[in-house]
């Protein structure tokens, strides 16, 4: 018979009494209750309806312990009835009126459960205990606290359970044989790769788990072809292999490296994937390979979706209705039985399409024609649009004790997918009850599907009743994970890989704190808010409407004391041109309702910044939520914030002091009052006014720390947040000289993990020369934003301000901005004019290469050669200068990252259209316009100088011709088709530029040659996204290199880079996820597409591009290829490869006028008519098909017209999941590779074992 438990007096939030308690509960086998997950809801609702009539005041509960312990204990009690409860274990001494109230309470309403009191039964009394606590020199919580929750007598003294505990041991015989951890694995392997949408935000789950593998001593090997992130660097895993994430690639490694174990949780949807098919083709079994932490069959019990329902209504559980259909008949039938609305869902499909919400037959017919053009199979599944969506972070070791982290609720209603939601930590909206019930499912069905580990569980939860439906679990580390550890300070990925191992809850110490336990639900004193970042705009033809497939590319993460605080912060660190919630440029639905109301119906990448214009013209609470589903709580408080912003508009001058006060609350930042008070365009210019009237008023934001345990115990780590709510610093400034360094904030398109690598390698080598080191970053999913990488961590705002604010506190020795990408160097100015401590290049030099216009005066003046130029001011100049140069032309405007806004234009139409947008990414800064050279090859240099002169350098080249934006490129490092006389020019120029513009720090030039002779495009007075790639290639940190010039370090001085030297071969390649772009034109250009980017190693050229392309997603083709050539001189650069193609025996379709190319040069094809012919074979049915499995498609030219020409074959291509290349030289070089290398000749070499060559 089952044995259940009831823990009193645990310690809630610290659970540091599990130790001398908890110990017990498992030595009677029971089942375990903890006291925390019974009585949170009594006491919350007992405090906030001011039962004992007490006031609330700055959200404390000033109530009684002894009023409090009433209702715990009565709570306790019923509870232990209601589950027939065999033991009630307390923590208390039992001297005081504490003890009394539960024995009486016990002895009433549960009158034949045991009552086991270990502490007490030792014989301390109340006064022995404080007496040998005060001896031990520990200070009594009660005497400095407001009022302590869920802590007794034996709770309330800080570090007194761990140092009573010590004094007062149980025998080892409490604890169980099996509930011991395992011994380590000698090997354990975990894998990760490249960061697709959707995938980009687990860097920093590998390497925590790493960080937890190498505490134990335990030898890691790491696959993953990701280059440019953390994990693999130097030191992290012990053996690094830059591979696919594939089958056979995962079982090559196993068989070189015999591991003992596995790890498959840390690496995303593509290492559980892999891991799944290696588990039923018995690859582990094969080379006795064991898989730490959840069993694959819990892996396949949560991925399979009938398994999944099935394995939850065996405890009822309830998920959402759906069945899997053929045809439109049965999907009618189906939806019947459902009940309308229905979801259709077009399975197999990529990026959503075929799927969308029915709310009658005629709307699914309607639906399903389009469905089945993409899948012969469709999923119809109730609707829950418009439910609230809720995620709980769940924590479950082998002995099955189970806890959850945190809990978050979507701002955004089901209908929207979560990564595209705004997101709230924790829940703001939830009752009591709900919240109680929807974690007691959690750990229910965790506990059942035997998850070992971390996963996340997501709910929809009806907003009007307390009906739910699980919708999935994640059994492994995701996107959420990442976000739920920063949240609460709680490192997930560090314990789940202990868990992993073996370890139990209890014998883990929670990192931050360093006293406590593991084993504890953090308890939040603040609000996080989670924005997603959108580039949706780079994108030719993309919809731009949000719903359940993913197109967000970054995050970022806002921490405040209230909801609007964080919502306004974290959208200025959106770092799109927003200045909040409020004060921003009005939306495209001018004075138009209906259109305003389309708008919030049909949400979009825009969604919040539609809402205060509702505001605006009137629109009640109600009208809004009944168009979007926005729970009301967070209406309201976004009406807080527009309300505050009108009474700022109102008045003449700036706010006196408590409106100052309330309106900083608020989330306003000082840019925002100014504008509210002077209007838009002195607003803008007078920020430093209201900061300094501010200021002068003694208001300034105060420094917080996150603890885990809302400040019952003192942290140890230094994770910091600002807030204008409170009346203290949490802490001193640091004492000790330090260095300040700002990260690289959101992830976008063109700022990636690349420089959170630059970051993390600065504080590195910072520290490493005795400073103290303080990051400013906001990017929930980066390693540089991890408590443990820098001394003090500021999860905050990349602003002006926000770093002011900071630098005032922290009074640093040094700023460094050179390592976060553009955002730092964006704000080099401003800085400087208020004598911020710059280290490195100075501000006046930045700001001389960021303005295109400077920039090429620069040029000329050392004689530099650069594509012809001309600054953007009329039309008619335009004309003229167009006239000299001729088309294509390529438009740049200042100050911008990875190309936004930059065009090439090939007619007069394509040139008026393109003009206002690129005005507009900058409007205070000149735009450039210039020739576009056709057919040159890009080079880039990335190198470090110190007071002007270059100490190191590394010179990479592009596969494709200039065209495509550095970011989307595919680069050769070393350059293999490069005259080293260009190599030698190249330095020179380098050398030239360092010197003019004294560089002291890292820097980067872009290249152009063609017939012999050398431009420059531009130079970047920072690190690169090329900088980690060009590093672990030739094991020259330059990073490190650039910091010690920075700081003006002595170093080695490189002459001849090593490079030159080496026998092997890197290539980085670029991850898209068109697939997720619904309705995108997947062609490369000068404006950056990627989201990603992986760098493989060969022995050649051949060898380390086929494993880039393969990690990316490419595959060797085997069933047949369909080209569609391009112009004359593209058709003509294919002849030679596809002669040699030939031997491979694949069939070869081509398009018209390819195909009839290829037949006057006796080259075999089959002819497809296009998509808007009809005629047979057509292309669409040969892709729908399937009949081949490598699309190439080069468009002629970039014209408006030549794009739409092919769109459908690219498209289709797309969301077909067959490989695409729209690049001439690319396609080539990847059919050489594969002509030349079959899979097997890939050669398995480690990363470490190139370097030892």
């Amino acid at each position: 018979m089952e044995v259940h438990t009831v823990l009193v007096n645990t310690g809630g939030f610290d659970s540091n009494e599990l130790a001398s308690v908890e110990k017990r509960a498992y030595e009677l086998g029971s089942t375990v209750h903890k006291a925390l997950d019974i009585t949170q809801s009594y006491y919350d609702n007992c405090l906030k309806y001011l039962i004992f009539g007490n006031i609330l005041k700055n959200n404390t509960y000033p109530l009684s312990v002894s009023a409090e312990r009433i209702f715990q204990a009565m709570a306790i009690a019923e509870y232990a009835k209601e589950i027939d409860a065999d033991y009630i274990i307390h923590g208390s001494t039992g001297a005081g009126n504490d003890q009394v109230r539960f024995d009486l309470a016990f002895q009433v309403i549960c009158p034949n459960t045991e009552i086991i009191t270990p502490i007490r039964d030792e014989g301390l009394t109340r006064t022995q205990e404080i007496a040998y606590l005060q001896s031990q020199g520990v200070e009594m919580a009660w005497e400095k606290a407001q009022y302590s929750i869920n802590k007794g007598i034996w709770g309330t003294s800080v570090g007194g359970a761990e140092t009573l505990t010590s004094h007062l041991p149980l025998p080892e015989s409490a604890f169980p044989s099996q509930l011991t951890k395992e011994s380590p694995e000698e090997i354990t392997l975990t894998f990760e790769k490249g960061e697709p949408v959707a995938l980009n935000g687990e860097k920093m789950n590998p390497v925590e788990a790493l960080k937890a593998l190498k505490e134990e001593g335990i030898k890691t090997v790491l696959i993953n072809p990701n280059i440019a992130t953390v994990q693999t660097s130097e030191g992290i895993a012990d053996t690094t292999y830059l591979l696919p994430i594939t089958p056979y690639f995962i079982e090559e490694v196993i068989k070189k490296e015999k591991p003992d174990g596995i790890m498959v949780a840390f690496g995303g949807q593509t290492a559980l994937n892999c891991a799944v098919e290696l588990y039923q083709n018995k690859i582990f079994e094969k080379y006795n390979v064991e898989v730490l932490g959840t069993p694959i069959q819990s892996i396949i019990d949560t991925e399979d979706r009938d398994i999944f329902v099935d394995k939850l209504n065996e405890i009822n559980v309830d998920t959402a209705r759906s069945e899997a259909v053929g045809t439109v008949e049965e999907a009618l039938k189906a939806a019947e039985r459902i009940g309308y609305p229905v979801i259709a869902r077009a399975a197999f499909a990529l990026g959503g399409l075929g799927s969308g919400f029915a709310n009658n037959p005629e709307e699914l017919s309607e639906l399903l024609s389009s469905s089945f053009n993409y899948s012969n199979q469709v999923l119809i599944e109730e609707s829950l649009k418009g439910w609230k969506e809720v995620e709980y972070e769940v924590v479950r070791d082998k002995a099955n004790n189970c806890i959850t982290v945190c809990n978050m609720e979507n701002f955004d209603p089901i209908g929207v997918h979560t990564g595209e939601s705004i997101v709230v930590a924790p829940s703001q909206t939830l009752t009591n009850r709900e919240y109680h019930m929807l974690r007691q499912i959690s750990i229910k069905t965790i506990r059942h599907l035997g998850v070992i580990g971390e996963c996340n569980i997501q709910y929809a939860l009806h907003p009007e009743s307390e009906e739910y439906r699980v919708i999935e679990v994640n059994a492994r580390l995701s996107r959420s994970s990442a976000l739920a550890s920063k949240a609460t300070g709680y490192p997930l990925a560090f314990i789940a890989a202990k868990l992993s191992l073996g370890y139990n809850l209890y014998e883990l110490k929670n990192s931050v704190t360093q006293e406590t336990s593991a084993f504890f639900e953090p308890a939040l004193d603040y609000i996080v808010c989670k924005i997603p970042r959108w580039d949706l705009q780079k994108f030719s033809g993309v919809q731009r409407q949000i719903g359940s497939s993913m197109k967000s590319v970054g995050e970022v993460m806002a921490i405040g004391k209230s909801f609007e605080e964080a919502i306004q912060k974290g959208i200025r660190m959106l770092d799109v041109g927003k200045n909040g919630f409020v004060q921003n440029p009005r939306m495209d639905t001018g004075d138009d309702l209906e259109k305003l109301k389309e708008k919030l119906l049909n949400p979009n990448d825009q969604r919040i910044f539609y809402l205060p214009e509702a505001f605006e013209k009137g629109l009640t609470i109600e009208e809004i939520f009944e168009l979007t589903k926005i729970d009301r709580w967070f209406l309201q408080r976004l009406e807080n914030i527009h309300l505050k912003n009108e009474k700022l508009k109102q008045s003449n001058d700036l706010p006196e002091g408590s409106t100052m006060l309330k309106a900083k609350q608020l989330g306003f930042s000082d840019k925002q009052i100014s504008m509210a008070v002077f209007g838009e365009k002195l607003g803008a210019r007078n920020e430093i006014i209201v900061r300094n009237y501010r200021k002068q008023m003694g208001i300034n934001p105060l420094v917080k720390q996150i603890d885990t345990l809302a400040a019952e115990f003192p942290a140890k780590t230094n994770y910091l947040y600002l807030t204008y709510h409170g009346s203290e610093h949490d802490l001193l400034p640091e004492q000790e000289k330090s260095m300040m360094v700002l990260g690289s904030g959101v992830y976008r398109i063109g700022s990636s993990v690349e420089f959170d690598w630059c970051g993390v390698n600065a504080v590195k080598t910072i520290a490493k020369k005795g400073y103290k080191t303080i990051m400013i970053n906001y990017n929930p999913e980066t390693v540089s934003t991890d408590y443990d990488e820098s001394d003090r961590l500021y999860f905050e705002e990349l602003s002006f301000e926000r770093v002011m604010d900071i630098l005032d506190f922290e009074r640093p020795e040094g700023l460094i901005l050179s390592v976060g990408g553009q955002i730092p160097n964006n704000l080099a100015i401003k800085l400087y004019g208020q004598n911020a401590p710059i280290l490195g290049t100075s501000p006046l030099n930045i700001d001389d290469a960021e303005n295109r216009h400077k920039f090429s005066s620069i040029m000329d003046e050392l004689n530099i050669d650069q594509p012809r130029w001309k600054e953007l001011t009329t039309l008619e100049e335009v004309y003229h200068f167009i006239d000299e140069v001729g088309y294509p032309v390529l438009i740049r405007p200042s100050y911008v990252l990875s190309g936004a806004a930059m065009n090439v234009v090939s007619n007069a139409e394509e040139l008026e259209n393109l003009l206002e947008l690129a005005v507009q990414v900058s409007p205070d800064y000149p735009v450039v316009i210039s020739e576009f050279i056709l057919g040159a090859k890009e080079i880039e240099l990335d190198a470090v100088a110190e007071n002007g002169e270059i100490v190191n350098y590394a010179i990479s080249e592009h596969v494709e011709y200039a065209g495509v934006h550095s970011g989307d490129a595919t680069m050769y490092y070393p350059p293999q088709k490069t005259y080293l006389e260009t190599i030698r020019r190249i330095k020179l120029i380098g050398d030239k530029i360092a010197k003019r513009f004294e560089i002291s720090g890292p820097f980067n030039i872009q290249f152009l040659g063609k017939n012999n002779k050398l431009k420059v495009i531009e130079c970047n007075l920072r690190a690169s996204r090329s900088f980690p790639f060009v590093s672990k290639i030739s094991k020259v940190n330059l990073i490190e290199k650039a910091v010690l010039a920075i700081l003006g370090e002595p170093m080695e001085k490189d002459t001849v880079p090593v490079v030159f030297d080496m026998d092997y071969v890197g290539v980085k390649a670029s991850q898209f996820s068109f697939s997720r772009l619904a309705g995108a034109d997947p062609v490369l250009g000068v404006d950056m597409s990627s989201t990603g980017e992986v760098g493989c190693i060969g022995d050649n050229a051949e060898e380390a591009l086929l494993k880039a392309m393969l990690s990316v997603g490419y595959r060797i083709p085997e069933k047949g290829i369909l080209l569609s050539a391009g112009d004359l001189e593209s058709k003509v650069s294919f002849l030679s490869t596809l002669k040699n193609l030939m031997s491979m025996g694949l069939p070869i379709y081509a398009t018209p006028g390819t195909h009839k190319f290829l037949e006057s040069h006796d080259i075999p094809s089959t002819e497809v008519h296009w998509p808007d012919v009809e005629a047979q074979p057509n292309v669409l049915d040969l892709l729908h098909d399937k009949q081949v499995d490598l699309v190439i498609n080069i468009p002629r030219n970039y014209s408006k017209s030549e794009l739409d020409n092919d769109y459908k074959i690219r498209r289709t291509a797309i969301d077909k999941n067959i490989p695409l290349v729209t690049n001439n030289r690319l396609a080539i070089a990847f059919i050489e590779a594969f002509l030349e290398l079959e899979l097997s000749d890939l050669k398995i070499v480690s990363l470490n074992e190139y370097h030892g060559r």
